[in-house]
């Protein structure tokens, strides 16, 4: 076969598919409005014409692609279709470009969806474009992403059918929150407590007191949970951190300060001594409580933990006396160690 017979089947094979498509995707809008149908035709015939004038563009380059076959042998036949196919699909990108900036996004997502065969892009246009349950039709039906489908129905107040797919993707707190938005509190703290209770499962006590403090506003349990970390070791100081911290009146503090700190075995002294240091300089009113553990802790580690003096200057900032004495302390002993 020679050349101009090989170009002139494949133009007309592919002018043919061209219309078959259209066809085919005509007939895929019977049940559409009657505005809908004469839109899509009205893509399909600019796609056509974009076809005519990228067939129309390459046959002026045929004369020149000929001479460079003569001259540098075979590889033309590929050139051109390699050539044609980019061009048509980079006018289909400015046709989908040309209709963003028009803010058409459903026009612009059938030519991604369609024409460019990219689902993805599809879905975000029509997402962009403010089409939440069209956006989240296309990423559960043709990309199978319930997530992204998930937040299109949450932003579409779709509530109920993101609650779904949360729930297929075991996303617990994120039902709880949803249930939560449609007022359905029963429902919203049953799925809150399965959380709390993984968190606790997995010794993440801090994180399951702000599900219980936070979420279901129940500042009891969570106080429950941060203890049961401080005294189970589990993430302890971060635990009796939050515990203080989720306490807001002074004097009850202060007595829940001295309290715990009796119950306090000598191995975790070191770790109270560093709470200690934070509650110092929350409130003056804790000054002299804080002070008075810090130095009992200090006075017993001493012995075999010289360098825990540093930290009487933690509780004593401005005093320029017992700087000095930690440092006269800290020179006595290398001194006597040296000896």
């Amino acid at each position: 076969m020679n050349k101009q017979k090989f170009i002139d089947k494949f133009m007309a094979a592919f002018v043919l598919l061209a219309m078959f498509k259209i066809i085919g995707i005509v007939a895929q809008l019977f049940h559409e409005s009657f505005w809908s149908v004469v839109g899509t035709l009205v893509i399909f015939l600019v796609v056509a014409f974009i076809i005519l004038l990228v067939i129309t563009s390459l046959k002026d380059k045929e004369q020149n692609e000929r001479n460079a076959q003569k001259r540098g042998g075979g590889g033309g036949s590929f050139y051109l279709e390699t050539s044609l196919f980019d061009r048509i699909r980079n006018k289909y990108e400015e046709l989908a470009e040309k209709y963003i900036a028009e803010k058409d996004y459903k026009k612009a997502a059938k030519v991604y969806m369609n024409l460019l065969q990219d689902n993805y892009r599809g879905a975000k246009t029509l997402e962009n474009g403010g089409f939440y349950n069209e956006a989240a039709a296309v990423y559960l039906k043709k990309l199978k992403n319930k997530s992204d489908a998930a937040i299109c129905y949450e932003k579409a107040k779709q509530y109920k059918k993101a609650i779904e797919l949360y729930k297929e993707m075991e996303q617990k707190e994120k039902v709880g929150d949803l249930y939560k938005e449609i007022n359905d509190l029963k429902n919203a703290h049953t799925y809150y407590q399965m959380v709390a209770d993984d968190y606790t499962t997995n010794n993440q006590m801090v994180k399951a007191s702000l599900v219980y403090r936070k979420k279901m506003e129940k500042t009891d349990e969570a106080q429950k949970v941060l203890l049961k970390g401080w005294e189970e070791d589990k993430d302890a100081f971060n635990c009796l951190n939050n515990y203080f911290a989720n306490i807001f009146d002074v004097k009850k503090l202060e007595s829940e300060i001295q309290n715990l700190y009796k119950k306090t075995p000598d191995y975790k002294k070191i770790s109270y001594l560093e709470a200690m240091k934070h509650e110092f300089k929350k409130d003056p009113k804790l000054q002299t409580i804080t002070k008075n553990i810090a130095y009992e802790i200090i006075a017993e580690k001493v012995g075999t933990r010289s360098e825990i003096v540093n930290e009487l200057k933690y509780f004593n900032p401005d005093d320029e006396v017992i700087l000095k004495d930690i440092s006269r302390f800290k020179t006595g002993r290398n001194k006597m160690f040296r000896n």
